[in-house]
């Protein structure tokens, strides 16, 4: 683990398609943060899904965030640092080590439930329609470890949870109180098709890259309880959270992908960079009317994440700006 700067943040996009407006608001707060407090800034490629994850687009996601002045001290498809590989689908040999750590807590479990099985008998979280497991697979006899031959079979592998209260203060949001049982339930942190669980290599990663501060989306407030406590399973004291409003179009729905009008090639096409650093500087409150500035302009002005973001759940964008 590396603890070299008292701050170390990190952006860490998939590389699934273009960056769009909402990714470009969490890399630039992301930066500042990192970069006002003396710290470094980790740029890691999450490249976990084999499908849809492409070198072009990470290739693109780095050409981006250099366009706009954001660049990183470590990390990225070419593995800048000591902390490497930065590429998600390049730690296998990693996460093995921390699931070997999980194994021998005895609360990792086989799951053989079908995606029906999971519908009928999980319950959908309220808030956001995921559905919570119902603990059809899980032993009675926990703790329980398993054997390194039921390791290799082609079925997912569970975590069980505790009954207990994961509190945390967010930087943006305040203090949070998340049941973990009921919140959560026992979460998956490997696919029956061997494939990596976010919660899991999320923490794995931040842990070894020694991640202080992690700055992201709001959708992502309820994953820090599972994450804070996986942490602490695997013994790696958990980093702070910093959770921005989401940016949403016109409409009042949340950017992705598929908003072309906000993506990066239309935003390049109509805006300087240092213009569309302006309008993102001014979504965030630090600068009162869109001007063109560059990043390193705004260090002298950002104070800190707590004062900088508004209050509130959603921030509107108009498509026209």
């Amino acid at each position: 683990m590396i603890t070299d700067s008292p701050v170390r943040g990190r952006f860490a996009p998939s590389p699934t398609g273009r960056m769009h407006f909402g990714n470009l608001f969490t890399a630039l707060i992301s930066w500042l943060s990192a970069k006002k407090a003396g710290g470094r800034w980790v740029l890691r490629i999450e490249d976990l899904d084999p499908q849809r994850s492409r070198y072009e687009y990470a290739r693109q996601i780095e050409e981006d965030l250099h366009t706009l002045g954001l660049d990183w001290d470590e990390g990225g498809v070419d593995n800048i640092g000591s902390c490497g590989p930065y590429c998600q689908s390049q730690r296998h040999d990693i996460y093995l080590h921390s699931l070997e750590t999980l194994r021998q807590s005895g609360l990792l479990y086989p799951c053989r439930c079908s995606r029906a099985d999971l519908h009928a008998s999980s319950a959908p979280h309220a808030s956001d329609g995921r559905f919570v497991y119902g603990g059809k697979c899980r032993p009675h006899d926990l703790p329980r470890v398993m054997t390194r031959e039921e390791l290799q079979l082609p079925v997912a592998l569970r975590l069980a949870v505790p009954q207990t209260t994961i509190e945390f203060t967010d930087m943006v949001f305040g203090h949070q109180s998340i049941d973990l049982a009921s919140e959560w339930g026992d979460f998956i942190v490997r696919r029956a098709d061997k494939a990596w669980a976010y919660q899991f290599a999320v923490v794995v990663d931040d842990a070894l890259m020694g991640i202080t501060e992690v700055v992201r989306g709001a959708d992502l407030l309820s994953s820090s309880a599972p994450q804070i406590w996986l942490h602490r399973l695997l013994g790696y004291e958990p980093p702070q959270f910093a959770h921005l409003p989401l940016i949403c179009n016109s409409d009042g729905v949340r950017l992705s992908k598929r908003d072309a009008s906000l993506g990066m090639e239309a935003l390049l096409a109509r805006y300087t960079p240092a213009e569309i650093i302006g309008n993102l500087a001014h979504i965030a409150g630090i600068i009162s009317e869109p001007q063109p500035i560059t990043p390193s302009e705004l260090l002298p002005i950002f104070s800190s994440l707590s004062l900088a973001i508004p209050p509130t759940d959603t921030i509107i964008t108009s498509s026209n700006q």
